[in-house]
């Protein structure tokens, strides 16, 4: 004690300043010290991810062209139509590919846990599916591949090359720049790519449609008639009608959508233009219809609506996302991307926060909301004149 009393008077005398505060200076830099090591150990674990991090953005878009790639071979519905592992010279015979090629893909596609590797024999391994890869097949019943063949189509990427143009404000929508027309004038000039997002539309409804079912039946209580207004081909409708048989259900989309729309018994088709009249029911439902359309837009097609429901217990029902922070969502991400999306390929259109809904409905003239989650990127939200 008698020698470190020394050392601490030598070294006030010699830097009086540093030692102001005696040993407690010594502690608080110290102190210092750790907390900038720290500071810098933290700095270097974000270097470090970064480094590893900005590889999947230089080719990012590899994982959508091989998942893609997957979808059209047919890989995934060879391996279930087989109901087993599959080898690489089944896989190759059956989907008549060239073997060295089939085989990178395969491996890339395992890297991801797309598909997985599983022993068939003692000397052979087989490419089985997981949950992640019935996903691609184009037939299961939770299916997202006519979604990704529509995200990955060229119609649907080449608008992405705008984009900063369009946060710029320079004009029309990327989509209409890339392609001289609106997404809809495109679609009804262009017979393949309309059936692309019926399909893609078709294939999210089977997934949201069932999570609506079995999350909150109780929104269809009392529902004698339900209009879904730009029904499509009507496959989101023809689940719901079978889930409520009692609901007499009218598919109501542009004529040229609903001519070609398979009929369901309890369904009725009407063709029409939701910006001038809706057709009479109960409830109106929509689902990935108003994210598509500016406020202006929105609040007209929902006093159509208004018009068209009962007045003392009619409600509109709308499947959307509405975008809140809230750690608990694990699909909070896809709003966020489909935001992105509908700046790209829509002229105003925009995911909403539960604020926006509500102005949009309040000018519409609804005055009470209800929002209920469901096990799906979208919520349904319920609203009452």
């Amino acid at each position: 004690m008698i020698y470190c009393s020394y050392i601490m008077e030598l070294q006030q005398r010699l830097c009086p300043s540093r030692f102001r505060f005696g040993v407690f200076q010594v502690f608080k830099e110290r102190s210092t010290e750790m907390g900038d090591i720290k500071v810098r150990g933290k700095k270097e674990d974000e270097d470090e991810k970064a480094e590893v991090e900005i590889w999947n953005y230089v080719f990012g878009h590899v994982k959508i062209a091989v998942v893609k790639c997957a979808i059209e071979l047919g890989i995934a519905d060879a391996i279930d139509k087989h109901g087993s592992p599959m080898t690489l010279s089944q896989l190759t015979t059956t989907l008549k590919c060239q073997p060295s090629r089939l085989y990178r893909i395969m491996r890339f596609l395992v890297h991801y846990q797309i598909f997985k590797e599983e022993p068939i024999t003692k000397d052979s391994i087989g490419f089985a599916l997981t949950p992640l890869s019935r996903r691609l097949s184009r037939h299961g019943e939770r299916s997202m591949a006519a979604m990704i063949l529509l995200q990955s189509s060229p119609v649907t990427l080449a608008p992405w090359h705008s984009l900063s143009a369009r946060v710029l404000d320079s004009g029309n929508s990327p989509f209409e720049t890339a392609h001289g027309k609106d997404v809809w004038s495109y679609a009804e000039e262009n017979p393949g790519h309309s059936k692309l997002i019926d399909e893609a539309m078709a294939c999210d409804a089977r997934v949201a449609v069932r999570a609506i079912i079995e999350g909150c039946p109780q929104v269809f209580d009392g529902i004698k008639s339900l209009v879904d207004v730009g029904g499509g081909n009507g496959t989101a409708l023809s689940m719901l009608v079978k889930a409520f048989p009692w609901i007499h259900g009218i598919d109501f989309d542009l004529p040229r959508v609903v001519a070609v729309a398979p009929k369901v018994d309890g369904i009725e088709y009407v063709g029409g233009d939701m910006f001038e009249c809706v057709p009479k029911a109960d409830a109106a439902f929509f689902m990935w219809v108003l994210h598509d359309w500016g406020d202006e837009e929105c609040i007209q097609i929902l006093k159509k609506c208004r018009e068209a429901i009962p007045q003392d217990k009619g409600k509109v029902i709308i499947v959307e996302s509405v975008l809140e922070e809230d750690e608990n969502d694990k699909l909070e991400f896809v709003g966020l991307m489909l935001d992105m999306v509908m700046m790209t390929h829509t002229n105003k259109g925009k995911e909403r926060t539960l604020k926006e809904w509500t102005y949009v409905l309040g000018q519409a003239g609804f005055t009470r909301i209800d929002v209920k989650p469901i096990h799906a990127v979208q919520s349904v939200i319920e609203a009452y004149i």
